[in-house]
């Protein structure tokens, strides 16, 4: 017997070194170095305005609005290397190119619209946040609020010690997210069919249309626009039309990893959703509602599962979303601040807001909403910038490329525009 393990173990030894070799000399390995971005960004999709939207539309609505979800990624990964790349091959980030390329009346108004976009996601984060510190231990939540604020400086100072550091705190917290809708899915039984039909047929009326538009404001963030094509300049190559070109390819793979992560942890909010409260007949007006209903229907265990995924999602998201704000500020009014000042101007709104008592819940989604309004100030000037030779060169878009993201842009309006027709009274569905 021995000399039969011996004999396995000698025969396996040459396997063993081809895998390594393999490893060694493979794309896989230096993909390595230029992961990270897109997981950083990837936490803007399934922030605590993202819940607000998934959750109401799966208990309003079923599996219905799942293809928005689907939807709504896709457009994403497609932005986000748009993004990527423009910052890969300028060296600047889109607030920055802003500044450089646009008369200085209209980078001002942009950056305008941009920080009203930074600000509605920060308070949606932020809401999160201390929604998870109050749900999990019953802190109220102004203190819970200040609370959140403290951690979200911790995790910014670690930037001292470099950026992979925050990354891997960050992937920290969306793996805890990622498991615990893992076992809420688990736990509710959902109709998997239902599911199936859902994501791949197009469904919305004047009911659902302020929720469809809600989790497109979600899922495309125009703040992670400005921030992506910051990120990726961590992983910066200088060098040769090559570098470049294997660069934006290594960033497209990084979106496509890290943003299809969010699609699965956004699709898992709303068909848990959809399969314990919408089956149930129960609409949930608020997150607590939403908390305190999973405890009797499913279980301690879920209701535990949800509170620590919801503060996990606030703290990482409110992290980055202080980045992207301070890369909005800096690239368009080219002056440097401290983190800590963009974190404490920042936390002023959801303190207010906590502080009147208004409705988390209702705020998140109009939140997700005023963000997708302000979207196309964000996409058009990168598809501008992104089809332009004079900034990208031989990176340019190819036609197609461009023809694509005209399409995207196009989308995004007119789901605005039939969302400011169901504000003013209209009706329709198709």
């Amino acid at each position: 017997m021995p000399d039969e393990q011996a004999q396995v173990r000698i025969e396996a030894a040459p396997l063993a070194r081809g895998i390594a070799g393999w490893w060694a000399r493979s794309w896989v390995r230096e993909l390595r170095h230029f992961l990270g971005p897109a997981f950083l960004v990837s936490v803007g999709y399934m922030d605590p305005g993202n819940w607000g939207t998934d959750i109401e539309g799966g208990a309003r609505f079923g599996y219905q609005l799942l293809w928005v979800i689907l939807l709504s990624n896709i457009m994403a990964i497609f932005l986000q290397s748009l993004s990527a790349k423009l910052g890969i091959v300028s060296g600047r980030t889109l607030a920055e190119n802003c500044r450089v390329h646009y008369p200085r009346p209209l980078s001002i108004f942009l950056w305008i619209t941009a920080e009203f976009a930074a600000m509605a996601t920060d308070l949606a984060e932020f809401l999160g946040a201390a929604l998870g510190f109050y749900l999990l231990f019953g802190i109220p939540l102004f203190p819970a609020a200040i609370l959140a604020g403290i951690v979200v400086f911790l995790t910014l100072s670690l930037y001292r010690y470099g950026y992979r550091l925050v990354e891997y705190v960050i992937l920290g917290y969306v793996a805890v997210i990622g498991l615990a809708y893992v076992l809420e899915v688990y736990l509710s039984s959902p109709q998997w069919g239902e599911i199936a039909y859902h994501l791949v047929t197009p469904k919305v009326n004047s009911e659902s249309i302020l929720v469809a538009v809600g989790i497109l404001g979600a899922t495309v963030m125009p703040h992670n626009l400005y921030l992506h094509s910051g990120l990726v300049q961590t992983r910066l190559v200088n060098g040769t039309k090559v570098q470049k070109s294997k660069h934006i390819l290594f960033a497209v793979a990084d979106s496509i990893i890290g943003l299809n992560m969010a699609f699965f942890i956004n699709a898992a909010i709303l068909i848990m959703s959809a399969a314990v409260f919408y089956r149930h007949g129960i609409a949930v007006a608020s997150i607590e509602e939403a908390h305190q209903t999973l405890r009797p229907l499913l279980g301690e265990l879920s209701a535990l599962a949800f509170a620590v995924a919801l503060l996990c999602s606030g703290l990482s998201s409110s992290t980055t979303g202080t980045l992207a704000g301070q890369m909005i500020i800096e690239g368009f009014l080219n002056i440097r601040i401290p983190l800590w000042m963009r974190r404490t101007v920042t936390m002023i709104p959801a303190l207010i807001v906590i502080g009147l008592g208004w409705d988390p819940l209702k705020i998140l989604v109009l939140s997700q909403v005023s963000l997708s309004l302000q979207l196309p100030f964000a996409v058009i000037p990168l598809i501008h910038f992104t089809s332009s030779r004079r900034v990208l060169g031989e990176h340019t878009n190819r036609p197609l490329t461009t023809a694509l993201a005209v399409l995207v842009a196009l989308l995004i309006l007119g789901l605005n525009g039939l969302l400011l027709f169901q504000i003013l009274g209209g009706e329709f569905s198709f």
